[in-house]
């Protein structure tokens, strides 16, 4: 077995057990070796995601072996994202993404990154407690086709409205798609936000997002979907 085939197995395994410092290092040391980054991705994290989600399925895993196992994919995504971009493989769109001001709940958000991610956009990531004037300027500098707001808690689930208003204050309302979510959102409040639509999970997101963008045939593994559906569903249950 060749180090390139070490590596794939052994990232395999340590994102299905959510070691992330490990899954950084072999992803550095598989670019330094000359892998692809796609190759990376699509034949060893992505696969592993998908095993979690079986596991979960069968009852083997539980909620908090899923979400090590995202975050451990997360760390190597956020190298080998610059890179894959770099590649040429052009983006079938760019997608702005926060968790709003008052909230600092990444899990669900970086969810819908990951499943963007697989689905071939261009995320840029504003992180969590993102007041409305970041996520202004990133609409402003970015030109994003699509900004999504996260909220996890009801308290801070107004600041949908404010950062709408803020949008339209600077004159970007019409220019870009606003996507809500978050586990107390529903559809309802989403359209009293004044949000263009709500997204009930991360598979959700992504479809809709590959629509508005006239890629809705742009491939995605079913069973990848499957797995992040699985974590969205388990999150909303608390």
């Amino acid at each position: 077995m060749s180090r390139e085939e070490e590596i794939r197995q052994e990232l395999f395994d340590h994102t299905l057990n959510g070691h992330a410092p490990e899954v950084k290092a072999l992803t550095e040391e598989g670019l330094r070796l000359g892998m692809d980054p796609m190759d990376i991705l699509f034949k060893a994290l992505i696969p592993s995601l998908e095993e979690v989600g079986r596991r979960f399925e069968k009852g083997d895993f539980f909620v908090p072996e899923m979400l090590i196992a995202a975050r451990a994919m997360q760390g190597a995504l956020v190298i080998l994202r610059p890179l894959i971009a770099e590649t040429g493989a052009k983006p079938i769109g760019k997608y702005v993404i926060g968790t709003v001001k008052g909230d600092i709940h990444d899990i669900g958000k970086n969810l819908v990154i990951i499943m963007l991610e697989g689905a071939g956009f261009d995320v840029v990531d504003l992180g969590v407690n993102t007041p409305p004037e970041k996520f202004v300027d990133a609409v402003r500098q970015h030109e994003p086709h699509i900004v999504g707001f996260s909220a996890f808690l009801t308290t801070t689930m107004p600041m949908f409205k404010v950062n709408i208003e803020a949008l339209k204050k600077a004159g970007l309302r019409e220019k870009v798609v606003v996507m809500v979510g978050g586990a107390p959102v529903t559809e309802e409040y989403a359209k009293l936000a004044g949000a263009d639509w709500y997204a009930p999970d991360a598979s959700f997101a992504t479809r809709k997002a590959k629509e508005i963008l006239g890629a809705a045939d742009a491939p995605q593994s079913a069973a990848l979907e499957q797995a992040v559906k699985l974590i969205d569903e388990t999150l909303r249950k608390g």
